[in-house]
């Protein structure tokens, strides 16, 4: 199983700076420990531009703690170039308001979420969201894609 995750899942898991209830933390905590102790058989995808990494970076420490969102950070950094646990796919950023990317159509996606929407696309790759509403209130534009997104906190993320 390929994944694409957002930021705000290692954000979440974090606890810092975040608006995830107890209930969504833990799932996210959950979800990134299985992931970097290799205890979930899935792939992590990247860009080869290293945007989602530059992303990441203001939120999350290459220290790889105090968190659990950390440590996933510094097991993708560790991974990146080693192609079994984390693969790099080449997007290709374009300046086209409407698109963002030339792997996608035009979008109303936030453009922040953009890269890694292009990302899931290219790899064929699942979405993993925590907090965010834009890909529940995407859904037709994600089915046109066929990609799929693994709601961790739909309390937080879909619209009621």
């Amino acid at each position: 199983m390929k994944l694409a995750i957002d930021t705000n899942v290692p954000i979440a898991a974090n606890g810092r700076n975040t608006h995830a209830e107890p209930g969504c933390q833990i799932r996210c905590i959950e979800l990134l420990e299985q992931i970097a102790t290799g205890k979930l058989d899935a792939v992590v995808v990247l860009d080869e531009g290293g945007q989602l990494m530059d992303e990441y970076s203001p939120y999350l420490n290459f220290r790889g703690q105090p968190g659990v969102g950390d440590l996933f950070f510094k097991f993708l950094h560790d991974h990146m170039y080693g192609g079994k646990r984390v693969e790099l796919v080449q997007i290709t950023p374009i300046q086209d308001e409407d698109r963002g990317f030339e792997e996608l159509p035009a979008n109303e996606m936030d453009p922040s979420d953009r890269k890694l929407l292009a990302i899931a696309v290219t790899a064929d790759a699942d979405v993993v969201n925590a907090l965010d509403t834009d890909w529940f209130e995407q859904n037709e534009l994600l089915a046109q894609l066929n990609v799929a997104v693994k709601q961790l906190c739909p309390e937080h993320a879909c619209a009621a």
